[in-house]
């Protein structure tokens, strides 16, 4: 990790849908250059809990500081934490009547007030990034389901953003594609971004998170290493998850 200063702090967050509750007391915190792995079985609160990092859900109950922001029903500070956390999903969410690099200048244009040349400059300088330059002027129902997952972190990469968030960024894609997804992430992990990713890749866990989250039932039940948890999780579900998802 390149620091220790925590960038993400959940302090006993709650979520409720209704009388369902997503998430029960969820604390952690991710220091700056951390890369935080979140995994566990569906409905076990994962997507929610990384949805409310940058208020895409509101939590209900409890404290999330990004950044040094507080995450509050004042809209300066939602504002200010999404100007600085770039998030990845699993459908991609591109615009498709838009070509690639009208897609990635979008925002620069928009949010950071960048004119034309330099909000294509940007653009072309993560596209080339991901590896796709020469996908620019297509539009993504032209791409692969692997291109286009690299054109929306491209996309996000464009607001220079000091925190990426994925959630499930692969579980879209056929197996073919998903190395092609994970290529690019592993490359954006040893350039020190802070990373929260949600995903099934144990592969990609066990060798690029500094800790691994372990989510059953909306609660956190173990934060671990990549080493301890693989070799030496502490509870019977975490056993039971890795025993299941390992042997696929």
């Amino acid at each position: 990790m390149s620091g220790t200063q925590p960038v993400i702090v959940l302090d006993r967050v709650c979520k409720n849908f209704g009388a369902f509750r997503a998430l029960t007391n969820v604390s952690l915190s991710v220091s700056k250059g951390e890369k935080l792995v979140v995994c566990g079985p569906s409905g076990s609160g994962k997507s929610t809990m990384i949805r409310c990092i940058n208020r895409l859900e509101e939590h209900d109950g409890g404290r999330i500081i990004v950044n040094g922001h507080e995450l509050t029903k004042d809209s300066r500070n939602i504002d200010a934490v999404r100007r600085e956390v770039g998030m990845v999903f699993q459908n991609f969410n591109l615009f498709p009547h838009l070509t690639v690099i009208k897609n990635l200048m979008l925002a620069p244009r928009l949010v950071r007030h960048k004119n034309k040349d330099e909000a294509r400059a940007v653009a072309m300088k993560y596209l080339e990034r991901v590896r796709i330059p020469n996908q620019a002027d297509k539009y993504p129902s032209q791409l692969s389901g692997g291109q286009q997952q690299r054109v929306a972190i491209a996309r996000a990469l464009c607001m220079n953003p000091e925190i990426m968030l994925f959630d499930e960024p692969t579980s879209a894609l056929d197996p073919e594609m998903i190395a092609e997804v994970l290529d690019v992430m592993t490359d954006l992990a040893r350039e020190g971004m802070t990373m929260v990713c949600v995903t099934h890749e144990m592969g990609f866990a066990r060798s690029v998170a500094d800790k691994i989250v372990f989510m059953d039932a909306g609660e956190i039940v173990e934060a671990a290493t990549p080493e301890a948890f693989f070799t030496k999780p502490q509870t019977e579900r975490a056993r039971q998850f890795l025993s299941q998802i390992l042997a696929h």
